[in-house]
This record gives C-alpha cells, structure tokens and sequence, in this order.
C-alpha cells in the first residue's frame, strides 16, 4: 500500500484544473450566465438542471442534489476511487503522484514500471488470441462455434474474441523469449508449471474473452471449452493485477457505450453479455465465475440508479441470486433501484434475446421483481407465519439482513413490509409518527423550488460557513471577525465554523472546490456538504458586510447568554470579583450595542 497523497498536491492539481473542461469532456456544456448548464449524467432528466461554476470551480444538480470538484466528478462519471482518480487528473497534466512517507513505503518506480510491463503484455496476448482466430490453422472449429452461437463478425471484433490454439506452448513460445519474461508469464497465470518443472500454457483450445478492468486495462482472461472435457468456462486465477471479486466482465464496454449509464443489468455468462449486445442492448455485465460480491455492487451503485439481476428460472439460478442479495445489502444506498429477472426454464439471456428480440426483453427487465418482493418471497418459503413461532423465526432471519441494509430509506422500506408480515404494521407506523414528529420539534419550516434546492433561513454561524466556502479570502480580508473568541460558547456548529475559518485563514487564495476538497474525509464533511446545497442569497457584492454582521450576531448572543449566565448564578450564591467585573463588561458592551 503506498503512502498517502500529500495534500499540497492535491490543492495544485485542482488549481491547475478547470472543472468547465473535465465535464465537457464527458458532458457538453452550454454557456448560462457566468456558468455553464447541462442535462445531468447521474440521473434522467429532459431540462438542464446541473450547472458547473468556473468561479468557484464546482458542480452542482439542482435535481438530484449531485455535486462536487473535479476529482469528485471523475470518481461518479468513471467510476473511479479516490486514489484513481487523482492519478486521472495527474496524467492529463502530465504529473508524478507523490506520496508521503508512512509506515508502509510508496511504490517504488521498479513496482511502477513492472505493473505497466504487465498491463502491456496482457494487451500483447489479447491480440495474440484475436490473431490466432483469424490465423491458425486449426481454429475453424472455433469460427465455427462462434457462428453456431450466432455471433457476427463485427460482434467478435468489437468484444475482442480470440481463440488459444490447442497447443501447449503457444503463448510460450509467442512470448517467452527470456527469463524474465517467462517468470511474468507464470506470475500473470498465462503459463502454468507442473511438479516436473515442464512449463505450459494454461489456455488451451478456448474461445478467448480479454476481461478490461473498469479503466480499460486488460487484466484477466476467460476461456470457454470447445470440447468436453475440463471446466466449460476458465477464468484467469488472481494475479497482482487481476482479483475477479473485483471485476465485471463488459462493464468497461458497457461505460464506453453508454454515455449516461443509468441501468445495468447483471448476467451470468461472457456468452450472455455479448449476445446481448448484438441485439443492441449494451447493459450487460458478468461476474467472474463467483457470485456478485459487495465489491461489485459498490462499483455498480455509483452514479447507476437501476441493477437488474438476470438468472435462470430454476434452482440454481435462484439460489445465486440470494446470494447476490445478501451481497448487495451493504452497499445497498438510497436511490438505487435493484430487482431480479428470472428467466423461464431453459432460458438464458441469449437464447431469451433471440426470440422475442431486443424490446421485447428490454420490457422484461422494465418488470423485473422489486428486491423487496424477493426478499420476502424467498423467506416465507421457509418461514409460516400463521404461527407466534413462525413470526419469530421470519424476524429472527429477515432482521439481521435489514439492518445491513446501507441506505436508511430502503432500510424503512424493508422494515415497514417485515411489520406487515408480522401483524406489526400499526405499530411500526405509531413508531414512525412518534420519530418525525421528534424529529420535525423545534426546526424551522422549509421549503424548495422546483429544481429541490433548499432555501432554509440560515443561522449567523451557518451563513458564516457557507460565505467563507463561497468566498474563501473573507478569513483574511475581515480580521476582527475572529471566531475563536467564541471557542468556547458551546454553540453548535462552531467547531465547524473554526475548522472552516482556519483552512481559510491559511489559504486565502483557494477556492471552493479546494475547501471542500480539504474537508472530504473530515468529520465535519456532511455537515458542509449540506450547507452548499443550501441557497443563501446573498450577492457577491454583499458577502463581506453579511459576514460581518452574522459574527455581531453570534458576539450578541454570546454575551446575552454570558449576562443571564451570571444573573442567574448570583441569585444562588454571590459572585466573585472577576465574575462581577465580567458583568459589569459585557453589560456595558451590551449598553453601547
């Protein structure tokens, strides 16, 4: 594991980015004032509600409340972590990703070039095996099969189909040419060797699938047999840079032909994924020969609002899919709408496809079965309720799950149905009202415009904030607004304000996107987070004086809550002489306020 990325690097990597150009790349962007507008890339929409600010170097949709920098945006639109992500924007500009020194030293530049040695190599033996399905001598049977399966050529061109001759030292021979290399041939699992020391190739005879990682490496291989005779698929083993509980096969096709890929749907064969694009349906995506992990699912749910499991009808293929649910549960989050096809008896996605054709199937995914109904469904098939005994085994199995579940308002979905299984739906309800109700008391009405943004009254500390995230240099340009004189008022949201205002203090010249960049991993991180989807109103003109005057506000508070402090402690017992002369202060400062 390498260090971390030091944080000046990442301030001057987003100083020397202009957000504008990073979504235009991917989005196109029309002039709108001083900002720039577009129909949003995370959620369907037909008017623009997502506008990027140049100035403050931000994104924000006003519909589903996406918002972000620049490297917040290449992680939602690409799908990419955090650390990918800077190493994105560090190679469009041409820069090195440094790395502090930690308990575990950064990689070295041997590791570097030995992982891109490997990526090349892959994308060497990839066209290797689409050559050889052209080429070999003895790879009809292999174009035959493709074309009994009723693939086209320009579907095994686009997918990158090949075919391993049924040789034992093909890629061995093609790529073994030292020591070196052929120890990297072991190492990626392309070449095997046995007790006796012989070293062969581990793809023989098989229909070749390249697997690309989600940023279009090739990492892996699948191999489908064409004669009986060892397992119908092969999948590369793990290697350093293939782990296939991370991967979904087509997922990076499935990016490149979607724009704006808000629905995948999730099968369970290479076959199946490419079929299905033939049929113009390009949402098609496999897992590994495992069954799909929460890894899988916290890649799809990023920025993805629909996943549609595809299984078989039959008992396999339902028992695979529960396993997909329990898996999902974790990274299961609001907004994320999955459900299970399940495929009549006999049936897989291809041969499906091929009969009622793409609408057809496409309106089957459109009816596929709500996770909730599954859920359910698959439980009290063990589990009668009509019995106390039942209804308790049904809450002892369906509870442990649902408290798994990431997203708080699938969680209460799942909760409110298991109530209704248990003849507790009246409660549950009570339980509910009582909770909103609690948590309604004492806050003040909101309202929204069309487009959601919340226009909440903010307090002084709360508009302090959200100026100083707007306008960053009002720290230095104001310096009798000193928030740590309130240190210790008690007022909530002050340490937030003090964190704010420090980072400000020391960088005046930053912008929005770069404070809030500052505070991703900070505990205070949600709590900006809502504030800069709070409309404040205030003019850029204005700013400075509506800063000043909240910081009075906060001083006026302060001291009344001071004078009633000790008002209120001398009716107990006598002051001290510092506590009067305190008193005497703060009422006088009253006095002149």
């Amino acid at each position: 594991m390498a260090g971390k990325i030091p944080r000046d690097f990442i301030d001057d990597l987003l100083a020397r980015t202009d957000v504008v150009d990073v979504v235009d790349n991917r989005v196109k962007l029309k002039k709108a004032g001083k900002n720039y507008q577009a129909c949003c890339p995370f959620h369907n929409e037909k008017t623009p509600s997502f506008t990027v600010s140049q100035d403050k170097q931000f994104y924000h949709c006003f519909g589903c409340g996406a918002h972000g920098n620049a490297i917040s945006f290449i992680m939602e639109f690409d799908r990419l972590e955090f650390v990918e992500a800077i190493e994105e924007l560090a190679r469009h500009h041409g820069l090195e990703v440094p790395r502090e020194k930690g308990s575990r030293p950064a990689m070295s530049a041997e590791k570097k070039q030995q992982l891109e040695d490997d990526y090349t190599l892959m994308e060497k033996v990839a066209k290797f095996f689409q050559h050889q399905l052209r080429n070999h001598p003895k790879s009809q049977q292999a174009i035959d099969y493709l074309k009994g399966r009723g693939l086209s050529g320009d579907v095994v061109k686009r997918w990158e189909i090949g075919y391993a001759p049924d040789e034992w030292d093909a890629v061995l021979k093609a790529f073994g040419t030292n020591h070196e290399r052929i120890t990297q041939l072991l190492d990626l699992k392309l070449v095997n060797k046995n007790d006796n020391g012989k070293t062969y190739d581990f793809f023989r005879h098989r229909i070749m699938f390249p697997i690309r990682d989600r940023r279009g490496r090739v990492v892996g291989f699948g191999g489908r047999v064409l004669e009986d005779g060892g397992p119908k698929y092969l999948n590369s083993p793990e290697t350093r840079i293939f782990h296939k509980g991370h991967e979904l096969f087509g997922f990076y096709q499935a990016k490149q032909a979607n724009r704006q890929l808000n629905k995948v749907m999730i099968v369970e064969g290479y076959m199946d994924v490419v079929a299905l694009s033939q049929f113009d349906i390009n949402i098609a995506t496999a897992a590994l020969g495992t069954a799909t992990t929460p890894e899988h699912l916290q890649l799809l749910t990023r920025g993805i609002s629909q996943i549609v499991c595809c299984y078989d009808g039959d008992r396999a293929g339902r028992d695979a899919a529960w396993r997909a649910l329990e898996n999902s549960l974790p990274a299961l989050k609001d907004g994320v709408q999955l459900s299970f096809l399940f495929l009549p008896d006999g049936e897989d996605p291809d041969t499906m496809v091929r009969k009622i054709g793409h609408d057809a199937f496409m309106e089957l995914t459109d009816t596929a079965m709500p996770l909730s109904r599954f859920f359910f469904d698959s439980l009290l098939k063990t589990h009668q309720v009509g019995t106390p005994e039942g209804k308790m085994a049904l809450k002892n199995a369906a509870q442990p799950l649902i408290d798994q579940v990431l997203g708080s308002d699938q969680r209460t979905l799942l909760q409110e149905e298991l109530a209704k299984h248990l003849g507790e739906y009246d409660r549950f309800r009570l339980q509910q009202d009582i909770a909103k109700a609690n948590q309604n008391s004492g806050k003040p009405g909101r309202s929204a415009s069309q487009h959601g943004v919340q226009k909440t009254r903010l307090s002084p500390l709360r508009m302090m904030i959200r100026l100083l995230l707007d306008n960053p240099s009002l720290a230095t340009e104001c310096e009798e607004v000193m928030p740590e004189i309130l240190q210790s008022s008690g007022m909530p949201g002050m340490p937030v304000l003090m964190d704010v205002h420090d980072y400000c203090q020391r960088h005046p010249n930053a912008n929005t996107a770069q404070v809030v960049e500052n505070f991703r991993d900070h505990p205070h991180s949600s709590n900006i987070t809502k504030l800069l989807l709070q409309e404040h109103l205030v003019a850029d003109e204005d700013a400075k004086q509506v800063y000043r005057d909240s910081f009075a506000k906060l001083l006026d508070w302060h001291f009344d809550s001071r004078i009633e402090t000790l008002i209120s402690q001398s009716r107990v017992q006598p002051l001290t002489q510092s506590e009067k002369q305190e008193l005497n202060l703060l009422m006088r400062e009253r006095q002149k306020s």
